[in-house]
């Protein structure tokens, strides 16, 4: 186990940036189709494919995840994503037809200091290409990827990854990308509002203050009062190797939510827009209920990872990185 989403036996992320942009994509491959579903809990969210996630729309699984920055110009990610795919000979057929299937969400990131002026087409298609030629076991975490261009209230957003194995050996995993309205860590900082699920210092091993004042607890969002929606969102997936069916996904990530809410303050705001997908390879036979349950207690770490591990961006007036105000 390497505390990363591809410790799910055949699921593959790989990572494709644009420095002078400031902005980049993040595609989860997976190696046979997944049962997935998704959960919106934010009010400016931005997605692809997501009535054919819907519980009542006919595909049951998918071929892979695209998570890009770019706000809508960045939907196009799926698109290069899917062409990937389709060299592959990888989709959904319908007779002589094959159709990769590549849901996806975008954060906003337009405003992060980074030349956005690309001229008639946007990157974001052949960054999704890319991202999917490099998809591999092995992908680093922070300012890479979809994380490349996101902010937090308070300090540079980056991606995160966590995953754990329950006593029934069943595994999780999750992924996020931060670009939160709120804040990762309570006040200024150094603590992060998850550090009771954190393992084995993978976020500084801070802790929580001991004793929460006033200030700590005021909220902290981007441009205060007139912060606006197209400034946000946290985006991710949550795997299993479980075997489980659309309904139960959908409800694997309605209950892995509650991760976004132990880790960032405030959150699900009308300026954010937050999207979980959750998916699961089929491999292992759970319990529906308590089994299914277990299932949603991972993603609360992987929040404030993304924040840790963040580095920031080579820009002027830029916000500062967590690592760049408390260290390691």
């Amino acid at each position: 186990m390497n505390n990363l989403l591809t410790d799910i036996a055949g699921v593959r992320v790989g990572h494709a940036e644009d420095a002078k942009v400031a902005s980049g994509t993040t595609a989860i491959i997976f190696d046979a189709p997944a049962v997935a579903a998704i959960d919106v809990r934010g009010g400016g969210p931005g997605t692809r494919e997501d009535a054919l996630l819907d519980l009542a729309s006919t595909v049951e699984r998918v071929d892979a995840i695209a998570l890009s920055g770019g706000s809508a110009f960045g939907i196009e990610a799926g698109g290069g994503v899917q062409a990937w795919l389709a060299e592959q000979g990888r989709g959904f057929r319908i007779r002589e037809a094959v159709i990769p299937i590549v849901p996806g969400a975008i954060v906003f990131d337009l405003l992060n200091g980074g030349d956005k002026a690309w001229g008639r087409f946007a990157p974001y298609r052949d960054l999704g290409y890319a991202a999917a030629v490099a998809a591999g076991h092995d992908f680093a975490l922070g300012s890479v990827g979809a994380g490349l261009g996101c902010t937090t209230a308070t300090f540079k957003g980056g991606l995160g990854s966590a995953s754990a194995v329950l006593p029934n050996g069943i595994k999780v995993a999750a992924i996020v990308v931060v670009n939160a309205v709120g804040s990762a860590t309570v006040g200024e900082g150094p603590w992060f509002w998850a550090a009771p699920f954190e393992e084995n210092g993978e976020f500084g091993g801070r802790g929580l203050p001991a004793k929460f004042t006033p200030d700590m607890l005021a909220m902290r969002i981007k441009g205060g009062p007139a912060a606006s929606a197209r400034e946000n969102t946290t985006i991710g997936a949550v795997v299993t190797d479980a075997t489980l069916t659309k309904a139960q996904a959908k409800r694997l990530a309605m209950i892995a939510h509650t991760g976004f809410a132990r880790a960032i303050y405030p959150v699900h705001a009308p300026t954010d827009g937050d999207v979980l997908f959750a998916a699961a390879t089929c491999e292992k036979p759970i319990e529906p209920l308590v089994g299914l349950t277990e299932l949603g207690t991972v993603a609360a770490n992987v929040v404030a990872r993304g924040v840790y591990s963040a580095t920031a961006l080579p820009f002027a007036g830029t916000l500062p990185a967590w690592k760049d105000c408390f260290g390691a």
